[in-house]
């Protein structure tokens, strides 16, 4: 498991996957979870905006499981 680092107390899943090197851009975000291919805490996300929060956990298929942490 990776732990990203983040500054505030959420961020958006598009953001958290641009931070955590998944995607490079929001239009490569947005396809990699049309594809049904990033699980938070284990359940199937399609929402960009998704917040989350330290302690979260986020699966990305082919980049693997990170974690969310405060700072």
């Amino acid at each position: 498991m990776k732990f990203v680092l983040i500054h505030s107390e959420y961020i958006k899943l598009d953001q958290f996957l641009k931070l955590a090197d998944c995607v490079s851009t929001g239009g490569m975000a947005k396809a990699l979870l049309e594809e049904e291919a990033v699980k938070v805490n284990q359940e199937i996300e399609q929402r960009r905006g998704r917040k989350l929060y330290a302690g979260d956990t986020v699966e990305v298929e082919g980049h693997g499981v990170f974690q969310v942490k405060a700072e």
